[in-house]
């Protein structure tokens, strides 16, 4: 392809793409395909010689658009949101079409030094503390393991580097923390066994007096505490932990503090949620993600450390052939994190961060608030459905009961509610389990999601549970 044909395919596919948001909610929401159908339809060898542009772009709508499920929809109620937005998108395409390779600030300056000025910019939308220092992850789970590898060497005063980790250290979360720190765990070298699941209260947050109780223990038998992990917004229900007597309790005993605000995060940027990050001068390390609910398109995870010395001293390695003149004077983020190449993810913040303000994007998060403590309403003036967990963001939990079935039924007709709901085409919701309940999970934050949006959610979830009491009650 020459540079003529790239513009005129580049103005065809911006068209493309400007046209697909206007009307991404004509699409069924899940995409309808079984496994294995893409691959059928794909060659099992690569082409020999070069293919025309007008096939392969016939071939990705005729292929592979069917099998894509549609994250941009304004019916999207599930998992938490993957956003973009019109000024992500072309910050990306200006970032691919530049082709930066940001390892270290010699190798593209301006992209070192805009990722230290956004990440700041965030740190004082969010209101932390100052003195922490920003970079972006690729994801919240490579976040977490640059912490828990941070607090490993710092636990170990930096001989695991060295010498290999020794089976005494010690993680604590609570039982409703996110897969990711079980698999950190294991890639770190910490081992499974040895992350401390901290039982939980009734609204689903981490116990303090618990974790305090599990450190005691834990030294009384000679083990070493390394790291807790606390989550402002767990991913089965929001739940927020209480970071002001979690951080004082590890201040008291020494252990890092890594904080887990992957989705609920960005709400506080609204003064009302400030009170998410109450004691967040405790902190060691904290993560949120915009591009969740900030409408920076994936992928964007906004990392903040306290004492990045630390993080350097435990990823570090400097051969000679990355050495340059001005490494003392700079931010070379390759030690920041886990990969040497970098993508330069900043200029899509940038572009959001302007193209919204500040006021724009608090605009759109209240919204989203607003709208799911719309539904929290409904679904607690029905007669057969209840809340199964507090409202602290935009994820409502839910479910349908009529208090004259079991558990085990309630959780077979749960299920399938939800498969009756998804089978509209028209939203898409997904579940989760608390304390063994089978639970409905609807969360507001897609950019476009309106009023119209969850009204017509409330609407297919009345006819599925009709339609799945009426198929019970016949059988």
């Amino acid at each position: 392809m020459n540079n003529e044909s790239f513009r005129d395919w580049g103005h065809k596919m911006i068209d493309w793409i400007a046209d697909y948001f206007d009307k991404v909610e004509n699409y069924p929401v899940k995409s309808r395909v079984e496994p294995g159908d893409i691959k059928k339809s794909l060659s099992d060898y690569p082409p020999e010689q070069g293919e025309e542009m007008e096939k392969i772009w016939q071939d990705f709508q005729d292929i592979i658009l069917p099998g894509v499920t549609h994250w941009q929809h304004p019916g999207w109620f599930a998992y938490f949101p993957a956003n973009n937005s019109p000024a992500s998108v072309l910050g990306e395409l200006l970032s691919a079409g530049l082709g930066v390779q940001g390892m270290v600030w010699e190798t593209s300056p301006a992209a070192e030094e805009l990722e230290e000025v956004v990440l700041d910019w965030l740190r004082q939308m969010l209101g932390l503390p100052q003195g922490l220092h920003g970079v972006i992850q690729d994801t919240a789970s490579t976040a977490t393991l640059v912490s828990l590898l941070t607090a490993r060497e710092v636990a170990t005063d930096f001989k695991s580097n060295e010498e290999g980790i020794n089976e005494k250290l010690k993680v604590y979360a609570s039982q409703e923390t996110h897969s990711s720190i079980e698999k950190g765990m294991k890639i770190a070298g910490y081992g499974r066994k040895n992350l401390h699941q901290i039982p939980t209260d009734d609204n689903y947050a981490l116990k303090p007096e618990a974790l305090e109780k599990a450190l005691k223990d834990d030294l009384k038998e000679g083990k070493q505490p390394a790291c807790v992990v606390a989550t402002i917004g767990t991913t089965s229900s929001t739940a927020i932990d209480p970071l002001p007597e979690i951080g004082e309790i590890c201040r008291r005993y020494g252990v890092w503090l890594h904080v887990d605000a992957a989705f609920a995060g960005t709400a506080a940027i609204l003064e009302e949620k400030q009170d998410l990050l109450e004691g967040a001068e405790y902190l060691d390390s904290f993560v949120f993600n915009p591009h969740k609910w900030m409408f920076t398109n994936f992928d964007c995870s906004a990392y903040f450390v306290k004492e990045p010395e630390l993080l350097i001293k435990t990823l570090a390695i400097n051969p000679e052939y990355l050495k340059t003149a001005r490494d003392d004077q700079v931010n070379n983020y390759r030690d920041w994190g886990i990969q040497l190449g970098r993508r330069f993810r900043a200029l899509k913040l940038w572009f959001v961060i302007r193209d919204y303000g500040v006021e724009g994007l608090q605009k759109l998060i209240k919204k989203h608030i607003e709208l799911a403590e719309d539904f929290a309403d409904w679904i607690q003036r029905q007669k057969d459905f209840e809340l199964l967990a507090p409202l602290t963001t935009s994820l409502v939990c839910f479910r349908w009961n009529n208090n004259s079935h079991s558990e085990e039924e309630l959780n077979k007709i749960n299920r399938e509610i939800l498969e009756k709901i998804n089978e509209s085409e028209k939203i898409y919701l997904t579940h989760t389990s608390l304390r063994g309940k089978y639970t409905l999970r609807l969360v507001v934050g897609q950019r476009t999601t309106s009023a119209e949006e969850v009204k017509l959610a409330q609407n297919i979830i009345e006819q599925a549970k009709n339609e799945v009491l009426d198929s019970v009650q016949g059988d």
